[in-house]
């Protein structure tokens, strides 16, 4: 059923965002290590050296360099910087706060203003990832809408289609087009694209105005553009660039747009994955899980073995819920009380609870045709279903 193959698809992705994190946590350790095992065998020399020059204890010398870390983290700094907290030093940081980003070089320091903060990144947080959404939706329709353009062109020259043929006008084209729909491999390329000029022209004005390396400002534009944010490389903190009023606008386009691109590639890789995880999971799925399915069944007493159980089906958010007997989903199932018998019992189910919320938020119940139902393209919450639908709408509307 239904919930099995959920939570099957959830252990999974946990094991392996798991892994994930350890191979990673495994690589890093082997890389930066040494470095810092040197840097700070360097540090303590010209500690040592700088204490015996002027006949200093190393006790108040920390004493002093810990002040100089307030200080620092404060934003006072021995070169001449921009003051953090001026108008438009506020403005970069409440544009970190609600884009997710949070480099960190700037945060308050007052009571009230951390009071403050937690109020204004909940709205402005939650308003910004719903432009982000909205913005992920017009762009997959665009996307989808210039590649249905090009496979009618493509049709056309071999002839499936007339070329006299209008949109909306006849139904041979709408048959020829019907099952239809935008490879997520095509968007995901074409996100890849977008992401890697944007910053690549990105880093042409970094790296000249910020005196950064071009590796670096590559580097500093997918922290930024992906929100991590580390803030070991931030754009827009000396006190005078040239033509200052101009880069700083600059730079907002570039991290506004970036950021955009990315979380729109970050979701339709989050598909990609998603297929990968169903692709494993099939595989699993051996003549073995079900010979032992069937001794189990042998083996228990009292129940009515199932004549036909029925095949998968896939159910979403916009589809109608499959409704099997409490019968069937124990003896499949083989607990006491599963938890589809527990939803049954309350007459609620996760998928009619999204789908409520949905139609409470649109005003409207949401009415699919039943080829974007079946062209594999919906479920999902959130952005993911926002892709999802979008590529089922575009891929039979005319």
């Amino acid at each position: 059923g239904r919930p099995s193959a959920d939570t099957a698809r959830f252990v999974l992705l946990a094991v392996l965002i798991v892994l994930y994190m350890l191979c990673g946590a495994a690589v890093f350790s082997a890389i930066e290590l040494p470095a810092e095992r040197a840097a700070k065998e360097r540090w303590e020399q010209r500690l040592e050296n700088f204490t015996r020059r002027h006949n200093l204890s190393r006790a108040e010398l920390r004493r002093f360099l810990r002040d100089f870390e307030e200080a620092s983290v404060a934003g006072i700094r021995v070169d001449d910087v921009r003051p953090r907290w001026d108008f438009t030093g506020a403005f970069y940081f409440v544009g970190t706060v609600v884009s997710t980003i949070g480099f960190g070089m700037t945060t308050p320091a007052t009571v009230g203003g951390k009071i403050f903060l937690i109020f204004y990144g909940l709205i402005g947080c939650a308003g910004t990832i719903l432009f982000f959404n909205l913005f992920l939706e017009r762009l997959i329709t665009v996307i989808a809408y210039i590649m249905k353009s090009c496979h009618e062109r493509q049709l056309r020259r071999k002839g499936v289609l007339p070329h006299n043929s209008r949109r909306g006008s006849g139904t041979s084209e709408v048959d020829s087009l019907a099952g239809w729909k935008p490879s997520v491999y095509y968007v995901m390329l074409i996100l890849c694209v977008a992401s890697l000029i944007i910053s690549c022209c990105a880093s042409a004005m970094y790296t000249p105005i910020e005196g950064w390396s071009y590796f670096d400002s590559l580097y500093f534009c997918f922290v930024a553009f992906s929100t991590i944010g580390f803030g070991d490389l931030v754009s827009s903190q000396n006190m005078n660039y040239e033509s200052q009023g101009l880069y700083r606008f600059g730079n907002f386009v570039f991290i506004l747009m970036g950021v955009c691109c990315i979380y729109s590639l970050f979701n339709v890789i989050s598909i990609v994955i998603k297929q990968s995880i169903n692709w494993i999971l099939k595989k699993l799925d051996c003549r073995c899980c079900h010979r032992c399915q069937r001794k189990l069944f042998r083996s228990r007493r009292n129940v009515v073995m199932p004549g036909n159980v029925r095949s998968r089906r896939n159910i979403s958010i916009e589809t109608d819920v499959v409704n099997e007997s409490d019968t069937d989903g124990r003896r499949l199932s083989g607990e006491m009380i599963s938890m589809k018998d527990f939803l049954a019992s309350n007459k609620v189910s996760l998928a009619i609870m999204q789908k409520q919320l949905s139609e409470t938020a649109n005003g409207y119940p949401r009415q699919m045709s039943s080829s974007s139902k079946q062209n594999g393209f919906s479920g999902g919450v959130g952005a993911l279903a926002i892709m999802n639908n979008r590529l089922a709408e575009t891929s039979v509307d005319r």
